[in-house]
């Protein structure tokens, strides 16, 4: 496994290499000091499996970074870890195509979760911390209702795609067929008015799905 870190800050740099050695103690680990240096970094390894890229740096900074990473590796997973944590930050990052967003203070365990989380497929959003548009209480409210009519096989899938799994692999986990999984998933982004599999995982996250118990 190959990662970049990106981030200004040496001492954060060596925490975030901390967290991404105990994900894979053999991962390959790149640093950049600033967003333009990360872009050639990339660039010099496409097989990059995770970027990990703070917003505020010199030169290039992270949002700029962000969408030309996004145009240059579409393939490439960048999930921001910034000290900015609020909800329209957070959302303008994830228009911009990031696979995640990790508040600096978040311990190192659940920092470790979520970026498992994305290496495994999934997006990342710290729960309710996107809060919710002034308008959209009632459309909140309407999608939590539509969500509690899913059968207990739909809530499982969906805990499933939260994950990042793909239709095989939830055949697999669930032993059965695709077809039927393919229906569920679509009982699924019609519940939670999802246009697609990354948007549902991260409405469900908001709605506090992803807890097996919820």
């Amino acid at each position: 496994m190959k990662m970049l870190v990106c981030d200004d800050h040496a001492v954060f740099r060596m925490g975030l290499r901390a967290v991404l050695r105990a994900i894979d103690e053999d991962a390959e680990l790149l640093e950049a000091a600033d967003g333009g240096e990360a872009l050639r970094l990339a660039a010099q390894h496409p097989d990059l499996d995770l970027v990990l890229l703070d917003l505020e740096m010199p030169g290039v900074d992270g949002r700029t970074g962000l969408r030309r990473l996004r145009a240059a590796h579409p393939e490439i997973p960048v999930v921001i870890v910034s000290a900015a944590a609020d909800g329209a930050q957070m959302r303008a990052s994830l228009d911009a195509g990031a696979s995640g967003y990790v508040p600096k203070g978040m311990p190192a365990a659940e920092m470790r979760a979520a970026l498992q989380l994305v290496l495994a497929g999934g997006v990342y959003v710290p729960r309710g911390a996107l809060g919710a548009p002034p308008d959209a209480a009632k459309s909140h409210e309407a999608r939590r209702r539509r969500v509690a009519g899913l059968t207990p096989r739909q809530r499982d899938v969906l805990l499933l795609v939260v994950r990042g799994l793909t239709n095989r692999e939830i055949c697999g986990v669930l032993a059965i067929a695709e077809g039927t999984v393919k229906a569920h998933v679509a009982a699924i982004l019609d519940a939670l008015g999802a246009s697609n599999r990354t948007e549902a995982a991260m409405l469900a996250r908001e709605l506090g799905l992803d807890d097996p118990a919820a």
